[in-house]
């Protein structure tokens, strides 16, 4: 054993031996401080990613003030802003992704296509835009299940 430095032992990944041994490209100090420019530039990308998400919200409620009538539009279009902040809060809460709000949103997104373009739509259209949100739910179902399984191990 190098004086200080602890014995590497067989069988352990390369980037750790290189790291025990000093020899890596990057010093703890400098991982560090990259790894926490990274954090705040991810926090304050999720904070604009909000402000843009209210900003958005306060145009549509603007027009909607000026047309002077709600729409079902208008209600399809206030969740999916409210899809976006659910998802950045859960980002900023637990500090990781989770695949399955894109998933709403986009399942949300579709739907509110099929609703707004109705009677105008082709039935093919429509059954392919049905099977997208039946394979968006899937994929859903798919992640979660693999996520509590992944809890329960």
């Amino acid at each position: 054993m190098i004086e200080g430095r602890p014995k590497i032992q067989a069988g352990e990944d390369a980037d750790r031996a290189e790291d025990l041994q000093g020899n890596s490209g990057a010093g703890r100090g400098e991982r560090l401080f990259a790894l926490g420019l990274f954090h705040m530039i991810e926090r304050l990308l999720l904070v604009v990613i909000v402000a843009m998400t209210l900003l958005a919200v306060a145009f549509e409620i603007l027009a909607i003030y000026q047309l002077g009538a709600i729409l079902l539009a208008d209600i399809l279009l206030m969740f999916l802003y409210l899809e976006v902040i659910g998802m950045v809060a859960v980002y900023y809460a637990k500090r990781s992704s989770v695949f399955v709000y894109p998933i709403f949103i986009a399942i949300t997104a579709v739907g509110r296509l099929v609703v707004l373009q109705g009677k105008e739509m082709e039935p093919g259209n429509i059954l392919i835009e049905a099977a997208a949100i039946l394979l968006l739910s899937l994929s859903a179902l798919v992640i979660i299940w693999a996520i509590s399984k992944q809890g329960t191990q």
